[in-house]
């Protein structure tokens, strides 16, 4: 039977969601418990992202194949039970046979939070702390340019396909809590912390809001590659059901 499930994940002491051979990834830790589950053998655990090292998840979506007896319910309990506290599985169901999340991911949903206010280290765990004060309304105004069709070179590893479609670029302050959510159809590699960086440089004013657009336009590597930590991002939501549009050779947030 072919299952999915969603997983959330601290991915602070995880080299990534993929295998990484001599690494701890959380794809890795998903399986050996579900080996565990089926008398050793290993079963295959297919990602919607491939989230890179220290980057955490609420919303990834996941899909394997079991054999066994276990009910989705019982599979749900049974790999809670075996998972490292910082990976839990939740609605396990069943799925179509040959489901692969990132096949039928419509968008994906990422947040990445800053904290701008005095160190906190348990706010630190998972959000990337600018003393600077931030004009968020800076932020928002200059996200608009992201949104759109775009070739996305310019903040993404090298593709050979690198346009990607932005819905939303959403910048929110809550206290000295500030949120920046992103969604998109898929992602290059680095894509969504080369994006934040840009915003939080023109939060600080290092750099005008109308930098972005000329940065996008110019497709070389912009402001220098510099990227946001992976610590204050997060995948929250990966959308399924028939996409108007694919991309191929796509990669998620690394």
């Amino acid at each position: 039977m072919r299952y999915r499930a969603l997983v959330e994940y601290d991915g602070t002491d995880f080299a990534g969601f993929q295998l990484n051979p001599g690494r701890r990834t959380v794809q890795g830790a998903l399986e050996a418990a579900l080996a565990h589950l089926s008398g050793g053998v290993r079963l295959p655990v297919d990602g919607a992202g491939r989230t890179d090292a220290g980057v955490h998840a609420t919303g990834q979506v996941i899909a394997f194949s079991y054999a066994g007896h276990l009910t989705a319910d019982e599979l749900t309990e049974a790999l809670n039970g075996l998972l490292p506290p910082d990976v839990a599985v939740r609605d396990v169901r069943w799925a179509a046979p040959g489901f692969h999340p990132r096949h039928a991911a419509r968008y994906r949903d990422y947040r990445y939070t800053v904290w701008n206010g005095p160190r906190s280290p348990l706010r630190e765990r998972t959000s990337f702390r600018v003393r600077a004060p931030l004009d968020t309304e800076a932020m928002a105004r200059a996200g608009l340019a992201f949104i759109g069709r775009h070739d996305f070179g310019a903040f993404g590893g090298a593709d050979p396909q690198p346009v990607r479609t932005v819905f939303v670029v959403r910048v929110r302050r809550r206290g000295d809590l500030v949120t920046i959510d992103i969604r998109a159809n898929a992602f290059l590699r680095g894509m969504v912390r080369r994006m934040v960086a840009a915003l939080i440089a023109v939060g600080q004013g290092k750099i005008e809001e109308t930098a972005i657009a000329t940065a996008l336009a110019e497709r070389r590597p912009a402001f220098a590659g510099a990227a946001a930590p992976a610590r204050g991002l997060c995948l929250r939501r990966v959308a399924l059901g028939r996409r108007q549009e694919r991309t191929s050779g796509e990669h998620e947030e690394r």
